[in-house]
């Protein structure tokens, strides 16, 4: 990606349409490392304001989309729970794609091809911004995680 002018992501216009204050910021990507850790430390960020988006499914609700601090793993019992399931799992791979529009290290909570119900770790509601991905590997987002709530009408949970 060349420096100058950032490309628009699609979470970005919708963003722009609501009327977010948000920021666009370009890292640099490595096919090897798409974990949220090495995002951190190209923004030069502390890793509990850079969050990543998984989507899992549960039993009863289907799919449902988490926003977790990027060093944090789901906790799928309370997952379940906070979303009305019995069970739930990460969802395969290959199936990020086709239910979400997004590949895996660009997957955005902004902009899917659904609205899913979502869940934003509790952690980030005491923070003034937080980092998510843009929609596509080598940008993020950065903005108010209580602003991003109520754009994708999430709730903030102990996930």
């Amino acid at each position: 990606m060349a420096r100058g002018k950032i490309e628009k992501t699609n979470a970005a216009r919708l963003l722009d349409r609501a009327k977010i204050a948000y920021e666009l910021v370009p890292y640099e990507v490595d096919e090897e490392h798409l974990a949220a850790t090495h995002v951190a430390e190209q923004l030069g960020e502390d890793i509990s304001t850079v969050f990543k988006t998984l989507v899992l499914k549960g039993d009863r609700t289907g799919y449902f989309v988490c926003v977790v601090p990027g060093d944090h793993e789901v906790d799928l019992k309370a997952a379940a729970k906070v979303s009305g399931n019995k069970k739930c799992d990460l969802i395969p791979m290959k199936e990020l794609l086709p239910v979400t529009g997004y590949i895996r290290g660009g997957c955005s909570p902004i902009g899917m091809k659904k609205l899913f119900p979502t869940y934003i770790h509790v952690s980030a509601e005491a923070l003034p911004f937080i980092y998510i991905s843009a929609g596509v590997r080598g940008l993020q987002l950065r903005l108010d995680p209580k602003a991003l709530a109520v754009y994708v009408r999430a709730s903030f949970a102990e996930i």
